[in-house]
This record gives C-alpha cells, structure tokens and sequence, in this order.
C-alpha cells in the first residue's frame, strides 16, 4: 500500500496539469470492460483525464436492460449516451478472464455467493470448444460480443445508432501480451488493432 500512498502524494502536487478537469468533463468514449486490476483502460489506449467514461463490472457484463430494474450498469451507460453524448462505446474483454473461466467450466462459486448471482443473472454462458484453455479466448470474445448485442437493447443506445451517432466496438486484450484485438464484422474474427 505504502507505494500507492506515495505516488498519490506526489500526484497531487502538480494541480496546473488538472486544473482544466474542474470545468467538467466531455469524454468521446465510453469503455465498458472488467474489474480485473490487470486490465487498466487508461493504459491500454494512452488516455488522460477526461477522456474515457469508464464501466468496470465483474466479467465486463452488461445487464439486460429493464425499466422495472434499474442497475448502476444501465444508470451508467445511460448518462454516458443521453448527458456526455459519448460518440464510441467499446467492450473490452480480456484473457484470463476469472468470470468467464467460471462461467464456461462450471465451477462452484457457493463461497462467493453475490458473484454467482450476478453471473447467473447477468451472464449467459458463451460458446467454448475448450473450457480448459487458460485464456479462455474463445469464450471470451463470445462473451464481449453478446454484451455488445445487450447494448444494441438499450433504449439510449438504440436510438444513437439509428441516428448514426454512435459506434460500438468489441476489444479483447491479451493480458500476457499487451495485444489488443478488434471484432470485424466482415471476417467475423477478431484481429490486432
């Protein structure tokens, strides 16, 4: 903890770089992706302050969306869409996915009962001719494809995309590479960036 706490003293100590950031925020994308400490949004694509909206859920799940059932997962998106007018929305799954190995091996989760339950509600299980692979790539990219498929629900995000002022992209990053590879619609595969 001690080197966290470090590098946020100093961090403070240059407000000029971040004084800007007061007057509000105006960012292009939003960046759905998981909670892994291994996978770092602003790292990955060089952002600063300000310039991505960040949603990190346990696996990069979206919920289904509900009017009756409203999540912080939809309040999210939602504002991202209606209020920043974000003009991107990517989702970004990751190798060695702990959710999604879960989900496609079966494992018993009855010690982590609120993931279980989030997983069960929120996840169907993606396509894996391999559930023993360590990085689950397979799975994985199905799995940020269905959520890809969940966002076109959305009522916010529906509308953009008819009005052709919003674009959505699926990400899969390679944490034991620093790779990151982008589904294309017409090889249906997804390639390095």
């Amino acid at each position: 903890m001690q080197p966290l706490i470090d590098n946020a003293r100093s961090f403070g100590q240059r407000p000029e770089e971040f004084a800007h950031l007061a007057e509000g925020q105006s960012p292009d994308v939003l960046f759905i992706t998981c909670s892994d400490s291994r996978v770092v949004p602003a790292l990955i694509t060089g952002a600063r302050p300000g310039e991505l909206f960040e949603l990190r859920t346990a696996g990069n799940v979206v919920p289904p969306h509900s009017f009756e059932h409203p999540t912080s997962e939809a309040a999210t998106i939602e504002y991202a869409v209606e209020v920043l007018g974000v003009k991107e929305i990517v989702v970004c799954g990751h190798s060695h996915c702990g959710a999604v190995g879960a989900v496609v091996r079966g494992d018993d989760l009855a010690a982590v009962p609120a993931v279980r339950d989030w997983l069960a509600r929120a996840a169907d299980e993606p396509a894996c001719s391999d559930p023993a692979d360590p990085t689950v790539a397979e799975a994985v990219q199905n799995h940020v494809l269905a959520q890809l498929l969940r966002l076109r629900s959305y009522p916010c995000v529906e509308r953009r995309l008819a009005e052709g002022r919003l674009g959505l992209h699926a990400w899969f990053y390679e944490v034991h590479t620093g790779i990151v590879r982008e589904h294309r619609a017409d090889t249906d595969s997804f390639e390095k960036l």
